[in-house]
């Protein structure tokens, strides 16, 4: 194909299979296979049932991913895999795959880090990002609050990041605490409709004059949830107040303290991304508080909040448009990769290492 060639894009670092084909900007097809349902019984995400779970996924998502698009293998003119962070085992089945896709292609690999795909997705909706804009990613595993320029060139600035568990990891432990299902997310958001989230006043963790500005900190909040329900042992648990009150305090220190950044930075648009961007009461209060502060407010819909590969293959768009560098022949994963670059390409003999676009 001439021009701008189609970017297929892997993503593997957790329990979701995704591929997605991008070009110029816009996203062609896309498909997804969980394996959520193997981990519920557990509770919680097993690396190891999610890395066969890949394996037997792979190809099957690839080729939905080419049919939705309506292209052929051979249309693809560049792989974008998730290098990190993630499972380690499930990060080495996409980096596999998509290291044989492009060697059988003949064209070039691009290892992107999992963090700025989700940044990435948002432009798949509303077209490139703002420059400057800020950031939120809010997650599983992680909340940060970002000052993002180019993200294909540029080094990401973190304004803020959480010291412990993450938004969406506090809710997964305390739905566990409270008898809902895994994943706890969206099971909190589901509950929390039912009830008053007036009625459960919990803790707003680091809100306070001289706490860390945009800091995060849920560990506390986790806490404060557990003791409340342990006081309501031998009698029935207001479970839909607790999931309300809970889902207010996280939606209100998130919002108010990526709002506070913009205002600090002078920048005019706030992005919302991650899996707990679909989270309804994160939405609707980020954009009472951005209108009520002049702030333009762009979320992606909800297909692309959670992991996917039409994110990578976004990324992988905007590094090949920006004429960076391929990944090198024996570029690794890291599963710990902090996020630096939206290019991430490790190499085992010398370690973990981001590669400038």
């Amino acid at each position: 194909m001439r021009g701008t060639p189609v970017v297929l894009g892997i993503e593997s670092s957790c329990d979701e299979t995704g591929a997605g084909l991008v070009r110029d900007g816009r996203l062609l097809g896309h498909a997804v296979a969980s394996s959520m349902d193997e981990h519920a019984r557990f509770g919680g995400v097993v690396p190891e049932i999610a890395a066969r779970a890949h394996v037997h996924s792979f190809t099957p998502v690839v080729h939905r991913a080419l049919k939705e698009a309506g292209l052929r293998m051979s249309d693809v003119g560049a792989v974008a895999v998730t290098t990190g962070p993630g499972l380690s085992g499930a990060l080495q089945v996409g980096l596999a795959g998509a290291k044989s896709l492009a060697y059988v292609l003949d064209v070039p690999l691009y290892g992107v880090h999992h963090l700025a795909g989700h940044v990435a997705a948002d432009t798949l909706e509303h077209g490139p990002l703002p420059d400057p804009c800020v950031v939120l990613i809010v997650s599983g595993g992680h909340t940060s609050l970002l000052l993002v320029r180019d993200l294909a060139r540029d080094p990401i600035v973190h304004l803020g990041d959480t010291l412990d568990d993450a938004a969406g990891e506090c809710f997964d432990k305390v739905a566990r605490v409270f008898g809902l299902p895994y994943p706890g997310g969206p099971a909190i958001d589901r509950t929390a409709r039912e009830g008053d989230p007036g009625a459960v006043r919990f803790p707003r963790p680091l809100t306070g004059p001289r706490d860390d500005p945009y800091g995060f900190s849920f560990s506390g909040l986790k806490t404060a949830a557990a003791r409340w329900a342990e006081r309501h042992r031998g009698r029935a648990l207001p479970v839909a107040d607790g999931a309300a009150g809970l889902q207010e305090a996280v939606a209100d220190v998130l919002t108010r303290k990526a709002v506070a950044a913009c205002t600090a930075h002078g920048v005019g648009t706030l992005v919302v991304v991650g899996g707990v961007a679909a989270n309804s009461r994160v939405r609707s209060l980020a954009e009472e508080r951005c209108a009520a502060a002049g702030i333009a407010l762009r979320v992606p819909p909800l297909r692309l909040c959670t992991d996917n590969g039409a994110m990578v293959a976004a990324i992988g768009d905007l590094l090949v448009r920006a004429g960076a560098a391929p990944a090198p022949l024996d570029v690794s994963i890291d599963p710990s990769a902090p996020l630096e670059y939206a290019a991430l390409h490790p190499v085992a003999r010398t370690g973990a290492g981001n590669v400038p676009a």
